[in-house]
């Protein structure tokens, strides 16, 4: 691969840690101003203050002189592969109607493991193929996906090939939700739906090196605390790593239960407890905030996100793209969104959009920052400011989007 050479940058947020960015650090972007990158063979060589030693413009160059480079966005929650949509459900939420009120009528997560397990491999692969390619379009370089569509050993597996059919062309980290919801065909027996995840379609999956992550939805009318830790427990011993959804709709102790066992993250956290906050912060567990979700479902009630910030629990923003409560794939908006509604600076939400992302895939060896030796995964926004980015909505800001050391989108 040829070497790429991005010179005279107006600025460049390195967003560069060693460790998760709690309290005053989440302020700090790394800022190097004037700056040169060098790329070769996917991967940043060096970056450096610039200076005026090109006598000619050498081949490969850009000048970034009009331009503010981030890492790219690591969207570190998202339930990639479904069919279908749900826009019925969004009018009856404007009606009044609330999650739980709909998810007992039949809807909800169950309205797509049926358009799910009817769709195609093909379909959903299209489906999800496309979405991945407006999501890199708006500067997102890395995605986490979620099964929990399918919901018996067939239709999860299907779900967890088309990702790595994916992960040929985009950046993918994959993650087993079989723990969404009861399905139908299990309602009056959910302890053989829990006993066949667990010992049938866990081992399958870490055999044939399927996921990364295990998450459980832990939640009233998914699954309680107690089958929740039965389930991490059982991933955890096969090797894989746990994020749980906790704390979304009602408290139940689940973020305590993700400190205690270890998970990577915990995300939503919308009624955590302080209790949940010290131990989040104590066991250094990243919060993954999706405040797209809290928007999409007219819910006044966010994640506490100034308090944990406070207190010192690292946190992450994410889309949770979903056809029911986050049909969003725009990280830029979800950064809008945070600084709005969750009240973090333009600083603090561009970290978490990155960096701390990272954290909580596992992967900020890799990615969530512009450092030598990472990946070249690298956004251009032709902006006054980076303050900017979250203080506009509505438009793509993302003039050129470079993925594993390829220019992917110029405009």
């Amino acid at each position: 691969m040829n070497p790429l050479i991005l010179y005279n940058i107006k600025e460049v947020l390195t967003c560069k840690s060693k460790s998760p960015k709690i309290k005053g650090s989440l302020q700090d972007l790394g800022i190097i101003k004037n700056a040169t990158i060098y790329i070769k063979d996917g991967k940043i060589l060096d970056i450096n203050k610039y200076d005026s030693f090109f006598k000619e413009k050498p081949p490969n160059a850009i000048d970034c002189s009009d331009y503010i480079a981030l890492p790219g966005f690591i969207d570190c929650h998202t339930h990639l592969v479904f069919a279908g949509s749900r826009e019925k459900e969004f009018v009856q939420k404007v009606k009044g109607k609330s999650y739980l009120e709909i998810l007992a009528s039949g809807g909800g997560i169950l309205n797509t493991v049926e358009s799910t397990r009817k769709a195609s491999f093909s379909d959903l692969y299209s489906k999800a193929r496309s979405t991945l390619e407006k999501m890199l379009s708006y500067g997102t370089t890395t995605v986490e996906a979620k099964t929990g569509y399918g919901l018996d050993i067939i239709n999860e597996l299907k779900c967890l090939y088309i990702m790595e059919f994916l992960r040929k062309d985009f950046d993918i980290v994959p993650t087993y939700l079989g723990a969404h919801t009861i399905p139908k065909e299990f309602k009056e027996n959910k302890d053989y739906y829990i006993y066949n995840l667990i010992y049938s379609l866990l081992s399958i999956i870490k055999q044939n090196n399927l996921a990364e992550f295990c998450d459980v939805f832990c939640e009233e009318n998914a699954f309680s605390l107690s089958e929740s830790e039965y389930i991490l427990l059982r991933a955890k011993e096969l090797g894989l790593k746990l994020k749980i959804h906790a704390e979304q709709i009602n408290y139940s102790g689940s973020a305590e239960l993700a400190a205690k066992l270890g998970a990577v993250s915990a995300d939503h956290l919308e009624n955590i407890s302080e209790k949940g906050i010290e131990a989040l912060a104590g066991k250094k567990v990243i919060g993954v905030l999706l405040p797209a979700v809290n928007f999409h479902l007219m819910s006044n009630k966010y994640a506490p996100a100034r308090l944990m910030v406070e207190k010192g629990v690292p946190i992450a923003l994410a889309s949770d793209y979903n056809p029911g409560s986050s049909p969003i794939f725009n990280m830029q908006l979800v950064m809008a969104m945070a600084c709005r509604f969750l009240k973090l600076t333009p600083a603090e939400a561009i970290n978490a959009a990155t960096i701390n992302a990272a954290f909580a895939i596992d992967k900020a060896d890799e990615i969530g920052s512009i450092e030598t030796d990472k990946k070249a995964d690298i956004v251009l926004y032709e902006v006054p400011s980076y303050d900017y980015i979250p203080y506009s909505f509505g438009d793509n800001l993302a003039k050129i989007v470079i993925k594993n050391g390829k220019i992917i989108k110029s405009s």
